[in-house]
Parts: C-alpha cells; structure tokens; sequence
C-alpha cells in the first residue's frame, strides 16, 4: 500500500448521533465531522476506539476478524468514560454496512482493511470537566492497509521504563485518546534517547505492556504474558495468540513478572518476546534497553515460535487455515 499505515481512507463512513437515544445510521463523506468549539472530547478526551480489520479471501469473499470482541471492548471503554451507552447491534450494523459497501475496495493478503470505530463526546460544555457528556457521536472509518512495519518481518528495539507510566494504573483497560495521549512523551524520548521503537512500561519493575501492544515473552514451550487487570489494554490479538499457542501445545502463563526475570530469561538460547496487537499481530523484540545498557534477546533474531504463531494467525485470518474458532464474520 502506497503511504504511511493508516493515512488512506475510504471516501465515505457511517456515523450516528447519540442525543436522548441513538439516531439512525447514515453515510456520509468520511474527509469531515461538524462539532462545536466546546465539544466535551475537545477539552476532556471524552473519546475511545477501536481497531479491527477485514480480510479479502482468494472465493472473493471479505471476512472481519472478531469484530464481536472488539465491540464489545468499546462498549466497555464507553462505560468507563461514562459516555452514552453503546448500541451493540447499531455498532455491528455500522461496521458491516461500510466494509460492505468498499467490499471491492479490501486488498489481498498480507494487506487488509483497517477498520476504526470511534465514540465521542460531543455536548458543548466546558463547565463539564468532572461530568460525562450526555451526546456522542460513533463513526467508522476504513483505511486499507499493508503492513505495519516496512520491509516485512520486525525486529524491534524496546526501552524497559520502570519509572514513567502508561497511564493511571486503574485506567490502562481503556482504549482511549488519552491513554495514547500520556505515553506519547515517554515513547518519544525512547526513541530520540536510545533509538528504541516502543517503551515497555515497568513501574516499580511490574512488567506491563508497550504503548500500542501487549507483550509476550516466549522460554522454550512456555509463553509469558501478565494477567488481565486494570491497568492495561485487554487485547484482542493478545487473547488470540494465547489461544493458538495452547493449540500449539505450549503451556501459557498468565502471571505477573519483573525486569530482572525478563532480562535473566532473554539471556538463554531461544528465548523469544513480542508484541501483539491488530495492527503488527505479533512482531519480535530482538534488543532490550535498561539503564543504558542493552540487552539481546535470545540469538538477537526473530525466532521461529513467533514467527509460527503469526503464521498461523494469519492464516485463519486470510481463510488459508480453518477458523475452529468461529472468529471470522462474513460480511
């Protein structure tokens, strides 16, 4: 695809409109939005999203992987925000009406379309900084995507932070603006400071996840990743992975671990780490930075376990491999 991941988008969205109830769906031109100055997500991030994708099948038919997941974790971060609750079925019919009318529009494999619902708030109240906005807007935009790393398989550099955080500890299960928005100052320097493409966010040496992924870390048949609580995102691409890699025969811990094992186990031959998310699925961490120090990850390549678990991500995903796990929708 030609341009940065996720700079292209669809000529045309569906949105609605949340006053006292939810409006009707419409299409419309996706170059532009109409809100007031004041608008409640301008001022006080009332906002939150979503990001899935759709998949063209050499039959000629387009699927979207789990989209009753990532629905319903939008729903759960509008809670959380206390905007209006969401309308499932709306959200669903939302999603399907747009892939739809671009069916034609979704690229091969390894492309796809990128599909973002977002919810907003949108009452012009500046006086509201600690009250919900009572109307909302949800739109959805495509975007047709390649890959998310250029030149094909990754092989990352990330900084182990154990000081800066994320976002509030009791608010990372929120997929919303704001949480990108506080991590954005920590990555940056990351990147100036030690040419790392991600942070991993350690406080007081509880690994957690990146800015943009959820991190697994993978010794020999066992894959590591930290238990679902408040303080991260609970991904979908993360849930898949786990659930391959039991089908794989690998044991999977979910627990809690510190800096100073993840640096002990990236010492050993074989060791393999990765973040997972929609858009990189599951890319390697070769290097990691602490202290001003780096540190290799196994053989400092990207190893055959992830490598194999994307694999076999992406073949279901590209209807190469029977979908055992009912994840894909047809649209």
């Amino acid at each position: 695809m030609a341009g940065e991941f996720g700079t292209q988008f669809m000529p045309q969205m569906t949105i609605s409109n949340y006053d006292n109830g939810w409006g009707e769906m419409q299409t419309v031109d996706a170059d532009k939005i109409c809100l007031h100055p004041g608008a409640h997500v301008f001022h006080y991030a009332s906002t939150c999203f979503e990001g899935l994708k759709a998949f063209l099948h050499k039959d000629g038919s387009v699927k979207i992987f789990r989209m009753d997941k990532n629905i319903e974790r939008l729903r759960q971060s509008s809670e959380l925000l206390y905007l209006p609750p969401l309308d499932l079925e709306l959200t669903q019919n939302m999603i399907t009406s747009i892939v739809g009318q671009y069916k034609k529009e979704v690229p091969a494999a390894p492309a796809s379309m990128y599909i973002r619902p977002t919810h907003i708030g949108t009452e012009a109240a500046i006086g509201k900084a600690a009250a919900p906005s009572d109307t909302s807007l949800l739109y959805i935009l495509l975007s047709p995507v390649g890959d998310y790393f250029s030149g094909g398989e990754a092989s990352l550099r990330i900084l182990l932070d154990d000081i800066g955080v994320r976002c509030g500890p009791d608010h990372g299960m929120v997929k919303g603006g704001g949480n990108y928005a506080s991590a954005l100052k920590h990555c940056m320097r990351a990147h100036k400071e030690h040419n790392a493409h991600q942070v991993l966010f350690c406080p007081d040496g509880d690994i957690q996840e990146t800015g943009a992924a959820n991190f697994v870390l993978i010794d020999g048949d066992t894959i590591i990743t930290k238990p679902l609580d408040d303080s991260f995102l609970h991904g979908v691409t993360r849930e898949s992975v786990l659930t391959l890699s039991k089908s794989r025969g690998m044991s999977v811990e979910e627990r809690n671990f510190g800096v100073e094992e993840l640096l002990e186990r990236c010492a050993k031959p074989g060791t393999e780490a990765g973040l997972a998310g929609t858009a990189a699925v599951l890319a390697a961490v070769t290097t990691f930075i602490y202290k001003g120090k780096e540190y290799q990850v196994g053989s400092g390549e990207p190893g055959p376990q992830i490598r194999e678990i994307r694999g076999a991500l992406n073949a279901i995903q590209w209807g190469e491999a029977e979908d055992t796990h009912s994840w894909l929708h047809t649209v």
